[in-house]
């Protein structure tokens, strides 16, 4: 992978001591990887442009992005294009883990998380932070500003996982506090019940939200690959347990496609849209599955 499109390997962001410099690596990767795909000039539309449509007006056609796409783009007026958006990050304990991955579920998330605020910022959508642990524990609310970024990516990167974390109780209060309609993009691995989650999203939904749920798991627990006799350790409460992999692989796996497809079942009922991710995912694909489901909403 040539250029900057190397930057949206998880094994070369590991590399990256930074937060705000992965942010900005994943998004020039990305958009750079898509001026050369079939969704050429997608990120001209994400950031600046829509597709021109029968009865809009043709002085607001940008000849310019014309010639280099050879297809018909309006400039967005302001209020086409304003998003407030919300980041909600799980930092359980169980995010902080990681079988042979380069990075853990949640220095994952976080950089995801980054890499959209970059994004949404750029196109003057403001964005806020939430970050739960039994409750929200800190907050940050939305702004469109560059100083906005800063706060957000100086937050993120001084974030670490541990504890128990109820994310459902944590997305009821965020529905009390987030105002007007908006985007709520939520980062977790959602090992808790799915019910108050589930809950959760669906008071936000009430409320007039989009949202896009990341469901990030390691590799190793979305493909199960230990073999003989293996200790498994709950990261949150410290139970052990020896166990045959081989003899458990067919149920947990099992139990694990239910699990998802539970999700998936409420979140298609609410209008909600779920991406299945795993930490050995480039993320440049988890950045087109997002911008996809937004335009699809747009």
């Amino acid at each position: 992978m040539a250029g900057t499109e190397r930057y949206l390997r998880p094994d070369v962001i590991r590399t990256i001591g930074r937060l705000d410099l992965r942010a900005r690596f994943i998004v020039e990767g990305f958009l750079s990887g898509l001026h050369g795909s079939p969704f050429q000039g997608f990120s001209v539309e994400f950031s600046e442009h829509r597709k021109y449509v029968p009865g809009d007006d043709i002085k607001d056609i940008d000849w310019g992005v014309y010639a280099k796409t050879e297809k018909y783009y309006v400039k967005k007026f302001k209020a086409e294009t304003t998003m407030q958006g919300w980041l909600v990050v799980d930092r359980s304990a169980s995010m902080g883990w990681t079988h042979r991955q380069e990075l853990t579920k949640f220095e994952y998330g976080i950089s995801l998380a980054a890499a959209l605020a970059h994004l949404m910022i750029h196109q003057q959508d403001p964005v806020g932070l939430a970050v739960c642990g039994q409750r929200i524990e800190a907050i940050l609310r939305p702004k469109a500003t560059r100083t906005q970024l800063s706060s957000i990516l100086s937050f993120l990167a001084g974030l670490s996982p541990s504890g128990e974390v109820s994310l459902g109780d944590c997305l009821m209060q965020l529905a009390g506090i987030a105002r007007g309609k908006g985007l709520v993009v939520i980062f977790s691995d959602l090992l808790a019940d799915p019910q108050p989650i589930i809950d959760g999203m669906m008071r936000l939904r009430h409320s007039g939200h989009d949202i896009i749920l990341f469901h990030i798991l390691d590799e190793a627990e979305r493909r199960f690959p230990f073999e003989g006799y293996c200790e498994f350790q709950d990261v949150e409460s410290d139970q052990k347990l020896l166990l045959d992999a081989d003899s458990i692989r067919a149920d947990y796996l099992r139990a694990l496609a239910g699990f998802e497809e539970r999700y998936r079942e409420a979140c298609h009922k609410g209008q909600i849209d779920y991406v299945a991710m795993d930490t050995g995912r480039n993320f440049g694909d988890a950045l087109l599955e997002y911008l996809q489901q937004r335009s699809r909403r747009g």
